[in-house]
């Protein structure tokens, strides 16, 4: 009930004001949500090859994200304590700590500081997107790679008869065959891959609108790879130092776990790395944990994109 004599104001809604609150980026939000939900999400649709032949034609990317004119782009990647592989801050100029702390020990010059240092040296991966040939529909796919095809494809420029396989009027298919690798790790096979380029150059596609719609498709990589805070990383970097065990990295962390050397250097050092406490009883070592199962409902893109860095 309204009481008596009491004025009431009823703000005017015009259409200005309507306007100015629906400006907002649709698309932004989109994003901002599919974050939130699922965390590990992105555009980024990553190529994943079987024991098989394929020909694919690569695509240049964006100009401005490769480095020093490099026709692709690179990324570094973490291994240590419960992180699968995490970008490391430095290659974007943030402050990095772990890059700091590794620096330091190779400074140090002594054996067992450069042990521990080869332990946080991070790892590169590059990236090219492609289109598979005999798979068009499904559109723009990125292809991870290690060194050894990184250095097989930058041959391609050097060698006068190939030159720029990624020119869309005049550049190369590639015949890459994958085979079953003797190499092992945890169980897992991996592929090796022999590239070479075709026999004559040609067009990317015959329609120039496919070819632009192609072009538009490439993603943004860094979609893929969110950036942890300097805090975030300091608190991976604690942990591993002080002997954390649980690990989805069986590989990295049988490396540093019962390593009672590396174990000894680590005590040095964490002390400068991780905030001041109490001291307490050392506790009891813990078995190293199993790695932990994919969640139902299969990997995401960025779980299979690290997957994918112990590859080739």
């Amino acid at each position: 009930m309204l009481s008596k004599g009491r004025a009431f104001f009823i703000p005017v809604v015009t259409q200005e004001k309507v306007n100015r609150k629906m400006a907002i980026d649709i698309e932004a939000i989109r994003k901002k949500f599919q974050q939130l939900t699922t965390g590990r999400q992105s555009n980024v649709q990553l190529w994943k090859p079987v024991a098989s032949e394929y020909k694919v034609r690569g695509l240049p990317w964006p100009n401005g994200l490769t480095p020093e004119g490099s026709p692709f782009i690179e990324r570094w990647f973490y291994y240590i304590g419960q992180e699968r592989g995490f970008v490391a801050p430095f290659q974007f100029g943030k402050p990095d700590p772990i890059h700091e702390l590794k620096n330091k020990l190779y400074a140090s010059g002594k054996a067992d500081d450069k042990i521990l240092a080869k332990n946080l040296q991070p790892k590169m991966r590059a990236y090219m997107p492609l289109i598979v040939r005999g798979e068009e529909d499904k559109g723009v796919q990125v292809y991870s790679f290690s060194n050894n095809v990184y250095k097989r494809l930058l041959s391609f420029w050097l060698d006068e008869e190939v030159g720029d396989i990624l020119d869309t009027n005049s550049g190369y298919d590639l015949k890459i065959v994958f085979s079953a690798s003797a190499k092992q790790v945890d169980g897992r096979s991996f592929l090796d891959a022999t590239i070479d380029p075709a026999r004559k150059p040609s067009p990317l596609h015959a329609d120039t609108e496919i070819v632009k719609k192609w072009i538009a498709g490439v993603p943004n990589l860094d979609d893929m790879f969110p950036l942890k805070s300097k805090q975030e990383v300091e608190t991976i970097l604690n942990n591993w130092l002080n002997g954390d065990s649980s690990t989805e990295n069986s590989k990295e962390e049988t490396n540093r776990g019962g390593n009672s050397e590396l174990d000894k250097i680590a005590e040095d050092v964490k002390a400068e790395t991780k905030p001041a406490k109490a001291k307490t009883t050392k506790k009891e070592e813990k078995p190293v944990a199993e790695a932990k199962q994919p969640a139902k409902g299969g990997k995401s893109a960025l779980d299979e994109a690290f997957d994918d860095l112990t590859n080739d």
